[in-house]
């Protein structure tokens, strides 16, 4: 798991006093810092993107950095791995939801050792996505009876959150992505959990 702390990004960039992100231009260069991490080590299984650092991020920045690096990864030819973030404070959601409401998107986000999801995603889908928060890693079979569907629905449904990226495959079920082997439910809060 790799975790990348867009506020030393942002000041490692721009200023070192700086904690807002507020322009485009700002946005663009952080995200671009933040590719050539993903450049230089490649993706690794989760990447967590965290905020807890950031004080003010405008709809610009929320656009250039969660929407675009979200576009990415879920390309059909984007790459292997899956994006979490944390740290979003109240501050945050409004620029974050509407980006996410533009490019349909939607995202994991944690926040107190507890999985959120974010934007855009049909009632079905929360309804699978949230039996596989609160039990996974989970199997098909159990998801289905859970939500008193069929199976191949339940899978249905599964394999699009997978291909959004809100939940991965582990072993022969599925996990939201950030929960620590082990440790069901609750992420690190430095971001060294194991995938």
């Amino acid at each position: 798991m790799m975790h990348i702390d867009v506020g030393l990004v942002l000041r490692g960039t721009v200023c070192d006093l700086y904690s807002n992100l507020v322009t485009r231009p700002t946005g663009a260069a952080v995200r671009t810092a933040i590719e050539q991490q993903f450049g230089e080590i490649g993706a690794p299984a989760v990447t967590t993107i965290d905020f807890s650092q950031v004080n003010l991020l405008d709809f610009s920045c929320a656009d250039e950095i969660v929407a675009k690096l979200l576009l990415r990864f879920t390309s059909d030819d984007g790459p292997p791995g899956f994006l979490t973030f944390r740290g979003i404070h109240e501050g945050h959601i409004d620029p974050i939801e509407t980006v996410l409401e533009r490019h349909a998107l939607a995202l994991v986000s944690w926040h107190e050792g507890e999985a959120e999801l974010f934007g855009c995603v049909e009632d079905d889908e929360r309804d699978h996505w949230l039996v596989v928060r609160d039990r996974g890693p989970v199997q098909v079979e159990t998801v289905a009876r859970t939500l008193n569907v069929t199976e191949e629905f339940a899978m249905a449904q599964l394999e699009r959150l997978t291909r959004r990226r809100l939940v991965m495959r582990r072993d022969e079920g599925y996990t939201v992505p950030g929960v620590v082997q082990g440790g069901p439910g609750s992420l690190p809060t430095n971001g060294s959990g194991v995938q």
